[in-house]
């Protein structure tokens, strides 16, 4: 996922999870993390090399994309850039996107289409929670829900198809 820290870009990616270890990638650079989360935005975060931080995560915006971080003392606005990149299977744009997936292991907490159900061009079809961060899922093109493979409550695995697509049928 892409991400803005201030005025600068960050890809960010989830490798690996396991209860409060999580292992990320930032651009080119690997993070062991210790990472313990407490009500309203508020977590522990242990480095490998033993740096401890408290940070405060506090939503700026009903979206779920802009957000601002509190870390020893200095504040940073952050905004989830392509929130379209989740789910969205990397595609040549001639490409129709024919399934929504999770690139992490996360918690299906709601299904907002139903089998069969055509679906335009940007909307939202699931929201997954990983890292007690809730995401929606959208959709790139105009398109028909073909097979809905998760249900609400669900744990799930990265990279693991949630939900195939295909061609939405000519209007008569």
């Amino acid at each position: 996922m892409k991400i803005k820290v201030g005025n600068k870009i960050k890809e960010i990616s989830l490798i690996n999870k396991e209860n409060n270890k999580v292992e990320i990638l930032v651009d080119d650079k690997t993070y062991n993390l210790d990472i313990v989360m407490a009500e309203n935005g508020l977590c522990s975060i242990i480095t490998e090399d033993g740096h401890s931080y408290n940070a405060e995560l506090k939503p700026t915006s009903n979206n779920n994309q802009n957000y601002t971080v509190s870390v020893a003392f200095n504040t940073f606005p952050v905004e989830i850039i392509s929130p379209y990149q989740y789910g969205a299977k990397k595609a040549k744009s001639s490409e129709k996107q024919d399934k929504i997936f999770s690139p992490m292991p996360g918690k299906v907490v709601r299904i907002l289409v139903k089998e069969g159900e055509i679906v335009k061009a940007g909307s939202p079809v699931i929201i997954i929670e990983a890292m007690k961060m809730q995401s929606e899922y959208k959709v790139k093109d105009d398109c028909m829900v073909k097979k809905i493979l998760v249900n609400e409550g669900d744990n799930i695995a990265g990279n693991q198809s949630l939900i195939e697509l295909c061609e939405a049928p000519e209007e008569v």
